[in-house]
């Protein structure tokens, strides 16, 4: 099915420095290198997994691997070769070098509504040709989002495509997945749910975007998502008092409960604070970075969950109450532990290889 390594991973040259790159449902188990093309001189991440840790999960990683092959657009981190041998599989990836989009709104001295808006509108220009595709992401978040490299300019990159899902004609969604705080209502509510699920994320993460803290929190899980469920969120003072009215409404439009009423991406484009000039050139860095740092240290924010557990104690249930104490009921049930931070140190690269060899 894929191209033979010992062949063709001999134009590639292992490269001795560190590299932090972000991990994907493989990640706990493969290692990432950094190599260059010996023709062109150019870098890229190397993803060298052991076929023995895939056993059992065959169909995700093909469902992955299918869909990263669709995709070609500057804001998504691209699958460029694919490399099989009797022992690993190696993908190829994009180097992304420029680090997560958190860490760049601390570093910078100024940050303002309008470095947002254009932040915002990268994304949704990714995502709306994702959704062109068939294809939901089911996992958006700032961890999620990286710069290419480490110019100013340096377009923001989505990335992490393991939870990602090619919509199929005639048939719905209904597993529960993706990242506490992030995840829409529908998802909780198990009801069936398609692109709109990625619109909502959109929402959190340009309310985050602009106040340094999330929309909703708490550490118990089942708060945290009757707050989801009942789409309960508010625009505190004094950390809104300097945002535009503009920017409120268009969050508003993404973060509407009802799916069928929530902006798709096509109608937030043209919304006036991402198309127009209503957002403010106000400097808001020192609220926003000091409100990132102090919300985002913690793991939970970081951690991706499959809630295939939940909807199987859902299911148990004795459906007697609402829909919102449904879901909380089935929280308190076993959810997958969190496996740490999806921003990991850098692999263990060891010496430089001369050739292919050393990969294998």
């Amino acid at each position: 099915m894929y191209r033979d390594a010992h062949i063709h991973m001999q134009t590639y040259t292992r490269k001795p420095q560190q590299i932090k790159m972000k991990r994907n449902v493989w990640g706990a188990f493969s290692e990432v290198v950094l190599a260059e093309e010996k023709q062109t001189h150019r870098l890229v991440a190397i993803k060298r997994i052991p076929k023995k840790a895939l056993q059992g999960k065959e169909t995700s990683i093909e469902n992955e691997i299918t869909v990263l092959q669709k995709i070609k657009h500057p804001n998504i981190v691209s699958l460029e070769e694919i490399y099989d041998s009797p022992t690993h599989l190696y993908l190829v990836m994009q180097l992304v070098a420029g680090g997560e989009l958190f860490d760049r709104i601390v570093e910078r001295g100024c940050y303002t509504e309008r470095d947002a808006s254009q932040l915002i509108s990268q994304i949704l220009h990714a995502v709306h040709y994702l959704h062109q595709l068939g294809i939901v992401h089911r996992d958006l978040k700032p961890e999620n989002l990286l710069y290419c490299g480490q110019e100013e300019d340096s377009p923001i990159m989505i990335s992490d495509f393991g939870l990602s899902k090619l919509e199929d004609k005639g048939s719905v969604m209904s597993t529960a997945c993706g990242t506490p705080g992030y995840v829409a209502p529908e998802v909780l509510a198990q009801k069936p749910y398609g692109k709109a699920v990625d619109c909502w994320s959109i929402g959190v993460i340009s309310y985050i975007l602009l106040c340094g803290y999330p929309p909703f929190y708490d550490d118990n899980d089942a708060k945290l998502f009757e707050q989801i469920v009942k789409a309960e969120y508010e625009f505190d003072s004094p950390y809104w008092d300097d945002i535009s009215d503009s920017a409120k409404d268009f969050i508003q439009h993404l973060m509407d409960k009802e799916p069928q009423r929530r902006y798709t991406c096509d109608q937030a484009l043209e919304h006036p604070w991402v198309a127009g000039d209503t957002a403010l050139d106000k400097n808001i860095h020192e609220s926003v970075s000091t409100q990132i740092k102090k919300n985002f240290a913690k793991n939970k924010w970081k951690r991706a969950f499959n809630a295939t557990a939940v909807v199987r104690h859902m299911r148990k249930l004795q459906l007697g109450g609402s829909e919102e104490e449904s879901v909380l009921s089935a929280v308190r049930g076993p959810i997958v532990p969190p496996p740490g931070p999806s921003a990991t140190g850098p692999a263990s690269l060891g010496e430089a290889f001369p050739s292919a060899n050393a990969l294998m």
